[in-house]
């Protein structure tokens, strides 16, 4: 089944190779590409979180195992949606990379967010969470920062175009599995 799950999270990427292609990204391939990345990263990282309270729904250990590669590939996603902005639309332009980091509040919350990412993706194996003993779950709490500092990105960069909408429904989702974290809230969807 993880088998399964691990090439399920990759066809969005061979999505994007086989539009690659066939001339299929549109009129503006590298925003194209850019907003799906950026997509998958979020869509893998509401399913990262909902792991525990399909957990707890289930009683079953199955989402907890499936749960590090989840959040993986929202982590890659995440990295591909940072270079495809990086190399395609900044080429590679470290000085005009920083500058849209600090011009934009939409950017700079993206940036952050990978930013944070960063030690969850570093630290996400046995070894390390052996090694850091409690501070690995207390690390591993970033993702609740970052999962509101996401959507803060989102909700940003679409609210220059007036289009919430669909970043309505994804805090709408983030909200709901966050407040499953709630000890109240917790112990009523326990079995």
């Amino acid at each position: 089944m993880k088998v399964f799950i691990f090439l399920l999270a990759l066809a969005p990427l061979d999505r994007l190779i086989w539009l690659g292609f066939t001339d299929g990204l549109g009129a503006n391939p590298i925003e194209f590409m850019t907003r799906s990345t950026g997509t998958w990263a979020l869509v893998m990282l509401c399913a990262t979180l909902a792991m525990t309270p399909l957990r707890l729904l289930t009683g079953s250990r199955f989402w907890i195992k499936i749960r590090r590669m989840l959040g993986l590939f929202s982590f890659f996603y995440a990295g591909c949606h940072f270079l495809i902005w990086l190399w395609l639309d900044q080429n590679l332009d470290v000085a005009a990379m920083l500058k849209d980091i600090i011009k934009r509040p939409f950017i700079t919350m993206g940036f952050m967010s990978l930013v944070l990412m960063i030690p969850l993706a570093a630290t996400s194996n046995h070894w390390m969470q052996r090694k850091l003993g409690r501070r690995w779950a207390q690390l591993h709490r970033l993702i609740y920062v970052i999962a509101c500092s996401v959507i803060l990105h989102y909700w940003w960069h679409k609210a220059g175009k007036n289009d919430l909408q669909t970043v309505s429904i994804y805090a709408t989702v983030i909200g709901l599995l966050l407040c499953c974290r709630i000890p109240m809230i917790r112990s009523r969807i326990t079995l």
